[in-house]
Formats: structure tokens, sequence, C-alpha cells
């Protein structure tokens, strides 16, 4: 059975990029992994852990054999590291390239692939298929790698009708041979059901930790907290500048969904201030209610 990857190339090599290195390398759907980043010490970590065979500092350099190239950078990086790919795979004449990637704002990266990929010689930005594994852990780097990541978990890829559908069928299968379920929709929908079900809960963790490190007992939260605590705040121990980056390019629909959070925080505060027992049973219940309808 042939693979379905010839020449893959992964443009940031950490728990994201080298997970989907392992899965594809597991499920012998990938002849050849270059991998290329900023940093050589990360890169030779990843080649050591057997995750890419090989890499490049020069983003321009490494894509430009690549059949299929996979991004997953901070979104502040993403028009950059698009230019340097767009650069390589002009100098190649590399007309066979798609390009995906694994933000977690995608109307900013689409954005950015339309201005980006528009005339260089592997399709323009048909090219391009958005995409967004909704798997993490709160570690980083190749060391948090693992094939498992995506196991069971859902894909999101967000094409425009302008999208080539060989290339809308290329990065469905990839991910599908990590075990994972993908499922598309419209870039701004995207935006929104993630500021709800990722961004918010982050910054609510930031914001938690960042709150009780300013108390006078710091330490005893921290060495009597129990499961619940280590469960909401988890997250926290995120990668901060990829997290500062989601933040400010999914600034709108995280900030509606703030609002949305702020507005209860105060009914709730209100209803205990006011001793409201009947109303905190009734806020209570209804979310046990919706969470356990939503999740078993």
């Amino acid at each position: 059975m042939a693979v379905l990857i010839n020449n893959l190339c992964v443009i940031g090599t950490g728990l994201i990029g080298g997970s989907l290195c392992l899965a594809l390398k597991e499920a012998a759907a990938v002849n050849t992994i270059v991998g290329a980043g900023r940093s050589e010490e990360t890169l030779q970590k990843a080649q050591q852990l057997n995750i890419i065979d090989s890499y490049e500092t020069d983003i321009s350099e490494a894509v430009k054999d690549a059949d299929l190239i996979f991004v997953s950078v901070p979104l502040g990086a993403m028009e950059t590291v698009f230019e340097k790919i767009s650069t390589g795979l002009e100098q190649a004449g590399n007309t066979k390239a798609i390009i995906t990637d694994a933000g977690s704002s995608k109307q900013l990266v689409q954005q950015l692939a339309e201005k980006i990929f528009t005339d260089i010689s592997a399709g323009g930005s048909d090219r391009f298929v958005a995409g967004h594994p909704i798997a993490g852990t709160e570690n980083s780097g190749p060391a948090a790698a693992f094939a498992g990541l995506y196991k069971d978990r859902r894909v999101i890829l967000t094409p425009t009708d302008e999208t080539d559908s060989d290339a809308i069928k290329l990065v469905t299968e990839m991910w599908q041979k990590t075990g994972a379920a993908v499922e598309t929709m419209d870039a701004e929908h995207h935006d929104k059901v993630l500021a709800a079900t990722s961004h918010l809960p982050h910054l609510i963790a930031f914001g938690l930790v960042h709150c009780l490190e300013n108390i006078d007992d710091i330490e005893d939260v921290f060495r009597f907290a129990a499961g619940g605590f280590r469960d909401v705040t988890r997250i926290a121990s995120s990668d901060p500048t990829m997290w500062r980056d989601i933040c400010l390019n999914n600034q709108q629909p995280i900030l509606d969904m703030m609002k949305r959070y702020k507005d209860e925080l105060d009914m709730l505060y209100n209803a205990l201030e006011a001793g409201d027992g009947e109303k905190l049973m009734e806020v209570f219940q209804h979310a046990k209610q919706t969470r356990d309808k939503f999740t078993h």
C-alpha cells in the first residue's frame, strides 16, 4: 500500500507538529519528514526522538520538495512563515505542494493565506486548507509529543469555496490516519465556537492563578489544592506566547464570551451576597444538567 504523503514538511516540531509526525509514522502514512523552525536545538531534539528525519532552519529551503506542508507555529509568527513558504515554493517551481495549519483562529489564518499565497507557483491560496486539531496538553516541545494525541479527537477544517477539492481530500485523509475525526465548518463559526470552548477557559485558568498568586497565603493555596483546583488550573501551564497570540487574533469573539461570563459571575456574586440559595440552586442544577447532557 502506497504511503499517503511522500515528502512532508512540518514547521514547528513541538507537541502539535511532533505528535502529527509520530502518528503518521506509526500509521506508515509518510515517507520522509523534514522539520523546520527557528530553534536548531529544538529541531535536533525532534530528530533525536525520531519525530523528523532531517531538518532545516531556513523555512524557504525546507519546503522546496514538499508534497504537504504543515504549519504549527504561534499565530503571531504565521505571516512571516507563510511568506517564507511562498518564497521557497516559488524558487523551486513547486506546483504540487498543499499547505495546512493548526492555528486556533481561522479567520486570521485564512486572510493571511489569501494575501500571501495568491501568486505562488504551488497554485495560489486554493492549495491552502485551514485546519485546527482540537487536541493538546499543557506541555510543549518535542519531548511532549506522542503518537496518540489525536486519536478519537476532532480536527476542524475551514476551507473556502475556492479551496481545491483534492487538497481538502489529502488533508482530511492525513488527519484520519492519526485516528482523528474530521469536520468542516465556516471559519467565522469556528472562531466563535472556540472562543467559548477553548479560549475563554484558558483565560479563566490564567486569570485564576494570577489572582491567587497575589494573596498572602499562596503557599497554602497550592499546598492544599484538591483535584478540582488542579483540573481548573491545569491549562494555565500552557505556552504563554501561543495563548497571547490566540487572544489577540480572535479578539472580538473572545471579548463577547468574556462579557457573557462576566455577567454570569456578577449574577452569582449578587445571589451569594443576598443569601439567595434558591437562585444558586437553580444555576447549579441547570449547569449540571447541561454538562451531563452534552458530555455523557
